[in-house]
């Protein structure tokens, strides 16, 4: 599906791959893009964007992505303005990394990972995401329904594309026993989604990025960087941001490619 001309909605907006994404789709003529996050960096973000690329038109939604409300009404104000969105990049994620079971040597006692956070990681990384893929799916099949217009057929061309954002981790890596198993959610969800949402002219696919320059791998630490997850990536570096971008616009441009897309950099989890 060609990116110029279309709406566009990405999650985890004022940050990382999200942020990437948001540049890279309005650097493609995109026609109207909906950032979404929580932080206000948003707004920097919007701004930013707004300069470089004047005549996209962004609209800024900052809020909670788990929160049903506030995802629909993201969605009903794109469409109402700018018709049915076309792309969305669900691209909000959160880490509560911690190994599963910890042992106190001394105490021989063992803690166990807190259920809570592995909901919270549940809801922000795996249910939030395939909700927001299914208000695009949704949007099209009444779109579809109110024209008329019974299954889809591949002379119509897709209509919509969804980009998950999964994760090298998705294959298990030592800490990320919550964060592993959303992401490897995402994949079986994308599979899933590509089956059904194909009926409306929806295409779906996930896009695994291995250790990425954003926030939320900073915050693991230099000395973790470069003593777990350089030694372990063929290039020895970080993956910028804008690279994952740049394979998220060739997921949504290629027809052809479906299901899963890894630029994990060479990225293999070193042995323990």
């Amino acid at each position: 599906m060609e990116i110029d001309g279309k709406t566009a909605i990405i999650t985890g907006a004022g940050s990382g791959i999200g942020r990437a994404t948001a540049d890279e789709l309005a650097k493609q003529d995109t026609s109207a893009i909906a950032l979404v996050d929580l932080s206000n960096e948003v707004f920097d973000v919007a701004e930013c964007i707004q300069k470089t690329y004047p005549e996209v038109q962004l609209k800024v939604f900052q809020g909670d992505t788990t929160d049903n409300e506030f995802r629909h009404n993201v969605f009903s104000s794109m469409s109402s303005e700018f018709g049915p969105v076309n792309i969305c990049v669900p691209a909000a994620g959160i880490t509560r990394d911690a190994l599963s079971v910890k042992l106190n040597k001394e105490k021989s006692k063992a803690r166990i990972y807190p259920v809570e956070n592995f909901r919270q990681v549940v809801e922000v990384n795996l249910i939030a995401p395939i909700y927001w893929a299914l208000e695009l799916v949704a949007q099209h099949a009444e779109q579809r329904s109110r024209s008329n217009n019974s299954k889809w057929t591949p002379e119509e061309g897709t209509q919509g594309v969804i980009i998950f954002i999964g994760s090298v981790s998705s294959q298990g890596n030592k800490g990320q026993l919550s964060y592993a198993a959303t992401k490897g959610g995402l994949e079986a969800a994308a599979a899933t989604l590509m089956k059904e949402s194909i009926y409306h002219g929806v295409r779906c696919a996930v896009l695994h990025p291995g250790f990425t320059d954003t926030p939320m791998v900073r915050a693991l630490g230099e000395e973790y960087i470069n003593s777990h997850v350089l030694p372990a990536t063929q290039i020895g570096r970080l993956i910028r941001p804008e690279e994952i971008a740049d394979a998220i616009s060739f997921l949504i441009r290629n027809s052809a490619v479906s299901g899963q897309l890894w630029a994990d950099a060479g990225w293999h989890p070193m042995p323990t």
